[in-house]
């Protein structure tokens, strides 16, 4: 398989750089298909491209709110129908809407637990 010719690519290190990823997580993401390279190069090292940039950054903005992987395949997969053939979906578009709830009271308890620390902090401090 190789890259698209037409599409700017990068090497592994390059998407590690402009996603403060590793090496590892992200060859980890491609054995359990969840981030595919978009190619190889005759030497066989991985290419992604731009679109792949963006999804693995998706997928790093889910990591804090404790999404796990299977739940992040289930995101990518929803967002693909959507950008594919499947935009009005309604079932799809429903699952999504569920994706969208779960994340706002992730957010919720992260910023309970900020405020939480905030206090603790000031505590300390105060000693």
């Amino acid at each position: 398989m190789t890259a698209r010719t037409s599409d700017p690519t990068m090497h592994i290190g390059e998407l590690a750089d402009k996603t403060g990823l590793s090496l590892r997580t992200i060859r980890h993401y491609d054995e359990v298909g969840l981030l595919k390279a978009s190619g190889r190069t005759e030497g066989g090292f991985r290419i992604y491209s731009r679109d792949d940039l963006s999804r693995l950054i998706l997928i790093r903005r889910m990591k804090p709110l404790g999404f796990s992987l299977e739940e992040m395949t289930d995101l990518l997969r929803i967002i693909d129908v959507l950008d594919g053939e499947g935009a009005r979906d309604a079932v799809v578009r429903s699952e999504l809407e569920t994706f969208i709830a779960q994340a706002v009271e992730r957010r919720a308890k992260l910023e309970e637990q900020l405020a939480m620390a905030d206090e603790f902090l000031e505590l300390l401090r105060r000693q």
